[in-house]
């Protein structure tokens, strides 16, 4: 019976060197071991045999070709189907911004996100020297890196590339990013730390939301750098925000009292009861100006040819509600 068991085992020792020579050509570096058991009746014979093949392995990471055959780790990257629908956060009219527009400083700004799935709560802007620099706060703690690019490019970089979460003192993930430009889309891919996953995102740093005395001098089209005189004239305005309903009387009342101008901002609904620049409320004044109807505000112009940030307090609403919006007063209609 051992005899016949020998032979056997010398058998199948022959055949799966066989194999292994086989496999050999078609097999990748690595290690792949091969058991093969008899049974002699009242033992296991265990005969362990070493053929150098790389077997599959389901973890690992896919790999597939790009259009120069260099490999790229696709399974990090997540697909148009993994994401909602990307929004466009780059308004028409919209032209870059540059850190030498802004004056030095710590700004609380607003910043667009593609995604509703990368919720910016808040975002501190500095600037020092011509840089800018940002940051984040987030809504949620989904995401533990971001790569100032795209999710192929965050895929393909080092780790020392990524940008880690900061948690701040009420255990919100902060993330601080450089700011190339305002008014500008950004690309910025996002490490989902569920999916495991690169989603591409683009971010937009709104100049608008900046408070009029931190543009530099000379960005911002100035009642000096017009040369206008003190006096009443008229100019074109437009608006912007909310939800698009509201519009305001164009061309506006403008007037330039010792070399500051005021516009009077009239709207197409009685139901403002008060205005803010700068947060600087401005309360109605329809009484002032004489006007009946719609509600009409007299609020200073800090510069033309720029979308001034403004809020409008709406009582149309079951409860007031403030509204941001912007105005763009264009200095090629003053008359």
């Amino acid at each position: 019976m051992k005899k016949q068991s020998s032979i056997l085992i010398s058998a199948l020792l022959m055949a799966v060197m066989l194999l292994t020579a086989c496999g050999n050509d078609a097999a990748s570096a690595g290690d792949v071991k091969a058991d093969v058991t008899v049974e002699t009746g009242d033992t296991d014979t265990n005969v362990t045999v070493d053929t150098g093949a790389t077997g599959t392995d389901e973890n690992m990471t896919d790999v597939s070709e790009d259009a120069d055959g260099n490999g790229k780790a696709t399974d990090k990257v997540a697909s148009a189907d993994d994401m909602v629908t990307p929004e466009e956060v780059v308004e028409e009219g919209m032209e870059p911004i540059y850190g030498d527009s802004i004056k030095d400083g710590v700004y609380e700004v607003t910043v667009d996100s593609s995604s509703s799935m990368f919720n910016i709560e808040s975002c501190q802007l500095t600037v020092a020297d011509g840089k800018m620099s940002a940051v984040m706060t987030m809504g949620g703690t989904g995401y533990l890196y971001l790569f100032m690019g795209t999710a192929e490019e965050a895929a393909a970089a080092s780790e020392a590339d990524y940008i880690s979460f900061v948690e701040n003192a009420e255990g919100k993930h902060t993330f601080e990013v450089p700011v190339e430009a305002l008014d500008a889309g950004i690309d910025c891919a996002a490490f989902s730390k569920k999916k495991e996953m690169w989603y591409d995102r683009q971010l937009c740093f709104r100049a608008d939301s900046l408070p009029m005395d931190a543009i530099a001098e000379g960005a911002v089209t100035t009642v000096e750098s017009l040369g206008l005189a003190d006096g009443e004239y008229t100019v074109e305005v437009t608006l912007e925000g909310g939800s698009g309903k509201a519009s305001v009387s164009s061309p506006a009342q403008l007037t330039v009292e010792n070399g500051q101008a005021y516009a009077v901002i009239i709207w197409s609904s009685p139901n403002y009861d008060y205005m803010k620049v700068d947060d600087v409320q401005y309360d109605l004044a329809n009484e002032e100006l004489g006007l009946q109807g719609n509600s009409a505000f007299k609020i200073p112009v800090s510069g033309f040819d720029w979308k001034m940030a403004v809020k409008a307090d709406t009582i149309a609403m079951s409860e007031p509600h403030e509204i941001d919006y912007t105005l763009y007063f264009d200095s090629s209609t003053i008359q």
